[in-house]
Formats: structure tokens, C-alpha cells, sequence
């Protein structure tokens, strides 16, 4: 991968409209590495103040994502979407703004494998983890 695509990944990824929405940060972009912060806010609480699920594994979803496309080469296909997901919800982020951090472990010629895990920013709790697979072609 480029420096001007990661730099093309790093202004375009939190502009996509449902990224908009959820109104993340990117942190960090390097070759098969994400991370990405998701600020606390209280139209993203599932009940009382902590986040909703949905809201978390969007969170792993998208961090995955970017993982997947920070080691991609375009010469390979422009073309992807999710093939599966797994969340594991361990803990509630309560009123806290939570940080995705994921890696691409392993890359086929279509699918690529990220792990993922989600800690409250100023504490470190483990909040989620899970993999996902990503295809681009």
C-alpha cells in the first residue's frame, strides 16, 4: 500500500455517511492496523449510559475494515463488503468514549482475517473483542 492511499483511507473513512454518523476519530492508520475512537454520546446508549451494542459492533466492523483496506492493493479489486462477524461483548462502557484497535492477521487472495478489540479510551477495560472476515476484489 501507498502513503497517499492510507492518507486517501485516513480523510475518506470517517466521511462515509454511516461513519459520519457515528461520528468516529481515526487514530492511527499503518499497514494491517487500525484504530479507531468512537466519542460517548447519549444518542448512542442502548440504556442508561452505556453504548449500545449495535453501536459497538459497528465500531468493530468499521475498525476491521479499515485494517483490511490499510494493507490492500488496489491493483487487486476496488469491490468489498463483510462476509462474517463475531462480537464478543465482555463488559459496559458506561458514558466512556471507547477505542478500537485491529489487526489484519491473515490475507487470501479475496478474504482477509481481522481481530479486533474495544477498551474504554482513558481506562484500558476490555469492553469487546471479536474477528471479522473482509473481502475486497
Amino acid at each position: 500500500m501507498t502513503e497517499s492511499l492510507v492518507d486517501s483511507l485516513i480523510q475518506m473513512f470517517p466521511n462515509v455517511p454511516f461513519q459520519k454518523l457515528l461520528g468516529i476519530e481515526i487514530v492511527e492508520v499503518v499497514t494491517d492496523r487500525a484504530v479507531v475512537c468512537l466519542p460517548y454520546r447519549d444518542d448512542l446508549a442502548g440504556g442508561g449510559n452505556a453504548f449500545h451494542g449495535g453501536a459497538i459492533s459497528s465500531l468493530l466492523d468499521l475498525t476491521g475494515a479499515l485494517a483490511a483496506w490499510s494493507g490492500h492493493d488496489p491493483k487487486n479489486g476496488m469491490k468489498a463488503a463483510t462476509v462474517s462477524m463475531t462480537v464478543n461483548y465482555l463488559a459496559a462502557a458506561l458514558g466512556k468514549d471507547i477505542i478500537a484497535t485491529a489487526n489484519a492477521v491473515k490475507r487470501g487472495r479475496e478474504l482477509i482475517f481481522s481481530e479486533v478489540s474495544l477498551r474504554e479510551k482513558d481506562s484500558g477495560k476490555l469492553i469487546a473483542n471479536g474477528s471479522m472476515i473482509y473481502r475486497i476484489a
